[in-house]
């Protein structure tokens, strides 16, 4: 773990260079034990890091260090919380899949291929972020990974399955976006009249299950 400065009111923590399973582990345990620390505002988490914005009137990044490595000494012996399985029907190609044959295209395989790899791997949310409740999937096979628009939409309806180069995600509301459509699921990530308004929380897995209608 390395912690640096990242602006007069925020520090980023680093547990990797690259995306992997112990660095999200590292994340998943110190993530809620910093919205603890006195003066901290807010916790980003990501693949393999934390940003951490705090209150420059009532802390320091000093004392912001410090808390964090007590806390991660703490947190390494902590056990993880379970994983819930979470299962999302989605229905594939059509209007509600516009670019599931222009995938097919690009990665060499039919339609039909692409939604049997895609709803065969169980996935890891790694975080949230982009816009509220949107999950970072890990675990995509990688002979379906396919560029991103080179013009994005300026509205992709909420619930969209995408592929963006090696990630795939479903866009919990309606919102501009550059990742190829391949389905869409009628099941809710975001309600902001719910507790947690988010349905998918890090550390999930989540399984694509194939509906013939939404």
């Amino acid at each position: 773990m390395r912690v640096a400065d990242a602006s007069d009111r925020s520090l980023l923590v680093v547990f990797d260079d690259r995306i992997s399973l112990a660095a999200h582990r590292d994340v998943l345990r110190l993530t809620p034990r910093l919205r603890s620390v006195p003066g901290v505002t807010n916790v980003h988490p990501a693949y393999a890091s934390i940003l951490i914005d705090f209150d420059p009137l009532s802390t320091r990044h000093a004392a912001i260090e410090r808390a964090v490595a007590d806390l991660f000494a703490d947190a390494l012996v902590a056990r993880l919380p379970e994983p819930r399985l979470v299962e999302v029907p989605v229905v594939y190609g059509g209007a509600d899949g516009p670019d599931l044959a222009d995938v097919a295209t690009l990665t060499g395989h039919t339609p039909d291929e692409v939604i049997a790899l895609h709803s065969s791997a169980e996935y890891l949310v790694y975080f949230l972020g982009f816009s509220p409740g949107f999950p970072y999937l890990g675990g995509m096979p990688e002979s379906i990974a396919t560029p991103r628009l080179e013009t994005p939409r300026r509205r992709v309806p909420d619930g969209s399955v995408a592929i963006g180069g090696r990630q795939t995600g479903v866009y919990p509301i309606a919102s501009p976006g550059g990742w190829r459509i391949i389905g869409r699921t009628s099941l809710r990530l975001f309600d902001p009249q719910a507790d947690p308004p988010a349905l998918l929380r890090m550390g999930d897995h989540v399984r694509f299950v194939v509906k013939d209608s939404l």
